[in-house]
């Protein structure tokens, strides 16, 4: 019963999904390709993959985006030479209901059956798990590798014995490495998350041996794409060339907490200008693409720090941005999807909350649930803030939702059973 009811659940999120993908590709203008300009980007570098070449745009553009999305969206390009976008749309489809498969095996780690089926569930439907699958963005394959990641950390974690605590430590440090390569803005959790459980969680000694194999099993990782970064630009970059411009992105006069990168072309046009009057000098500064990212770098650097107060006013804004109970595009502040967001995103944050609260005291794999949110939050209140980067938090937090949802089903009917014999 079980297995049926479970194979139910992955079918029934597999078949929202490309229905979504259906619709959401008929419902853009003609002759459009993508709502969102990461997707192009994505595609290009997919196609580039695809045909034997590097995972670079341009000569100024070669260390721009991870190559974990383009290579999996390359496989698009193998069954056609110029594929129907719908065609990736149906793959992140079957990403996104890996991405359920993975709640669910969490929920299972940490609860039991029932409670997996119920996370499966509500994952399976939960309107913006459906659309992180329905958009050509690097959230598809990032979840379910995030999933995975806290999986395999929490086998560790359970683990008495000290070689299966390093087996699956080093395999979930591995998957945080491909995590990362997909969205770089992941490569400081395990760090940032390791040190907080030594600090904070129980059994210290056993915490921080965790913590080192995830470490090991994240560099291994990550190490064949640091050494093509510094072949190709001459310094260690760890994940991308595209930090500096997201940072001032954030900070810089005209920030508002949402993303405008239009200032891009001037810096890069100042900098061309500075290379012509002194070509010598700029050969020996480095390459063209990483001088233009420590620039803008710097530029949000010292911005902030002569403007402390608006930079904590942009961390507000962002802030509210995240964790919006609504779209903050306006194009898409209709009241009929307002309604399905705030009737959806409000139970599943209130209950996941309620649920970290509840099971805290069970063990770190029930805080790791909570952590996804606190970091990502961190982390885009310094960059912008969107409700896109909450997506992957919130489908972690459907796992402690679904505990305290069944948790409350179970009390429920045990006291209507004990309400006769009263």
């Amino acid at each position: 019963m079980y297995g049926k009811v479970w194979f139910g659940i992955l079918l029934g999120a597999l078949a929202i999904r490309v229905a979504a993908g259906c619709w959401w590709e008929h419902r853009l203008p003609e002759g459009a390709k993508f709502a969102f300009p990461d997707s192009e980007t994505y595609w290009e570098l997919a196609r580039s993959v695809a045909r034997g070449k590097a995972v670079e745009m341009n000569p100024d553009r070669r260390v721009f985006r991870t190559p974990g999305y383009p290579l999996v969206l390359a496989g698009v390009f193998c069954l056609a030479d110029e594929p129907p976008v719908l065609w990736a749309r149906w793959l992140g489809a079957l990403l996104g209901t890996l991405a359920v498969g993975g709640v669910a095996a969490l929920a299972g780690l940490l609860f039991d059956r029932q409670t997996a089926l119920m996370a499966g569930a509500v994952a399976a439907v939960y309107p913006e798990a459906i659309s992180m699958s329905t958009f050509v963005l690097s959230e598809a394959p990032f979840c379910p590798l995030m999933t995975l990641q806290l999986c395999l950390w929490t086998l560790a974690w359970r683990s008495s014995s000290r070689g299966r605590q390093a087996g699956w430590s080093l395999a979930g440090g591995a998957v945080a490495g491909l995590a990362t390569l997909t969205r770089p803005s992941w490569l400081l959790f395990t760090p940032c998350a390791a040190a907080l459980a030594v600090l904070a969680a129980g059994d210290r000694r056993k915490q921080a041996r965790l913590g080192l194999w995830l470490l090991v099993g994240l560099a291994a990782a990550m190490a064949p794409w640091w050494v093509r970064n510094w072949r190709v630009a001459g310094c260690w970059v760890p994940t991308t060339l595209q930090v500096g411009e997201s940072l001032y992105d954030g900070l810089h006069p005209q920030a508002t907490g949402a993303s405008d990168m239009r200032f891009v072309d001037g810096f890069r046009q100042q900098l061309r200008e500075e290379d012509a009057q002194r070509l010598a000098t700029a050969e020996r500064d480095g390459c063209f693409e990483a001088r233009l990212d420590r620039r803008m770098r710097d530029a949000a650097i010292a911005w902030a720090v002569r403007h402390p107060g608006r930079v904590a006013e942009l961390a507000v804004i962002k802030f509210a941005r995240i964790w919006n109970v609504w779209p903050n595009e306006p194009a898409l502040r209709n009241w009929p999807l307002r309604i399905v967001l705030a009737a959806s995103y409000l139970p599943v944050l209130a209950l996941g909350l309620c649920g970290v609260w509840q099971t805290a005291r069970r063990g770190w794999p029930y805080v790791l649930c909570l952590a996804p949110a606190v970091y990502f939050t961190a982390l885009h209140v310094v960059f912008v803030g969107s409700i896109r980067y909450r997506q992957p938090a919130l489908l972690v937090l459907i796992v402690p939702a679904a505990g305290c949802l069944v948790r409350w089903w179970r009390s429920r009917g045990a006291s209507k059973e004990v309400a006769p014999a009263a």
